[in-house]
């Protein structure tokens, strides 16, 4: 598909997709995937029309039925291979054409996350942390080569079950989303490393701090990217004051501030931006103080990245694939805005001969923390 890459496509049954047969390979118009949030997408569009197999046979025989057929993503690049996406079809659609060749089929569905949002689950948690109900839901879903990275709260809370205990009223996919949101954590499945195994995090939410080759803009013949730009919001950054009584005569309320700080997001730039709202949250008064400090750990793991960036690339321009969840480097955009970013979501468009990548940047911070961008 490309000079120095190519894709790989497996598609069947839940437990046990095969590699695409040839007539599904040649017919392959376009492939997206979007990556990076919590949940990440597909979409594959074929060309089909009334003599082909895809019509004349796949289709009514359920090859493609939402629900049950699973999809895995490779893209093989300099020898590397990387899984994009491993997920399950969730809607088909197709669009007869009058012109010749024009027909097409397209696939939609989402990472195997989706599996966990099937069946209401009304399930009692006595005494149990938050770290065991997770790698107890995540341990169902072992089959689909899901394997757990369950990181413990940093702040772990167990009531006594003659008191009060959790109970799940909602999905797999809903209680988790509900434990790592208490927690300040996120939960997402990653695709990979190797094809037909995702990784189901639960943990902070932390970029892997290895950075990735840097994108070049308006350096000439250096430019790797086709267009980036970046803005600097001066409302996303707040200063919280949470509202706690004294210990001794728990009458005297005490205004403790939160630092605008994200344990999990340092700043990558050596001037961060100041806060612009001051606000006030009076409902610590009523927590415990174990439950206090959770809900100031909770503040400072939301805090917002002031500075975004947005653009695009073309993959053999750029010379590597960009991943989401990770860091890379920026230079030409100026002193003001070079240096050190997260990478927090990428979409993958890719087509016969051509392989384009979108991507979104975050950081805190003007002027780049370091003397040069590596590497």
């Amino acid at each position: 598909m490309l000079d120095a890459g190519y894709l790989l496509l497996m598609i069947g049954p839940l437990a046990a997709p095969l590699p695409a047969p040839l007539p599904l390979t040649e017919a392959v118009k376009s492939v997206s995937v979007n990556s990076g949030g919590t949940r990440s997408g597909f979409q594959i569009s074929f060309h089909t029309g009334k003599t082909s197999p895809l019509n004349l046979a796949m289709l009514p025989l359920g090859f493609f039925d939402p629900m049950i057929t699973r999809v895995v993503i490779t893209m093989v690049y300099r020898g590397i291979p990387q899984v994009l996406m491993d997920g399950v079809v969730t809607r088909q659609e197709i669009a007869p054409s009058n012109t010749p060749g024009e027909s097409t089929l397209t696939l939609t569905g989402e990472d195997l996350s989706v599996l966990m949002d099937v069946v209401q689950v009304r399930m009692p948690w006595p005494a149990v942390p938050e770290a065991g109900r997770v790698a107890t839901i995540l341990a169902k879903y072992a089959a689909f080569g899901i394997v757990p990275m369950v990181i413990p709260p940093m702040m772990p809370s167990v009531d006594s079950p003659t008191s009060r205990f959790d109970t799940q009223d909602a999905t797999d996919r809903a209680y988790l989303d509900q434990l790592a949101q208490a927690n300040s954590y996120v939960f997402f499945v990653e695709p990979g490393p190797v094809p037909l195994t995702s990784i189901a995090y639960f943990g902070p939410d932390i970029r892997i701090p290895v950075p990735q080759p840097a994108l070049n803009v308006n350096m000439d013949a250096f430019t790797n990217v086709e267009s980036l730009s970046f803005s600097l919001d001066g409302l996303a950054k707040k200063q919280t004051i949470l509202l706690t009584y004294d210990p001794a005569t728990g009458k005297i309320p005490i205004p403790v501030p939160v630092p605008n700080l994200s344990l999990t997001h340092p700043p990558l730039g050596l001037r961060p931006t100041p806060p612009a709202q001051i606000l006030f949250e009076g409902a610590a008064t009523r927590l415990t103080p174990d439950r206090a400090a959770k809900r100031a750990l909770e503040i400072m793991m939301s805090a917002r990245d002031a500075i975004t960036g947005q653009g695009s690339l073309d993959v053999a321009a750029y010379g590597g694939i960009l991943r989401a969840r990770m860091l890379v480097g920026v230079r030409g955009a100026g002193l003001a805005y070079d240096g050190l970013y997260y990478v927090n979501t990428v979409s993958h468009t890719i087509s016969p001969g051509r392989y384009r990548q979108s991507f979104t940047l975050s950081r805190d911070g003007l002027i780049a923390a370091g003397p040069a961008v590596l590497p």
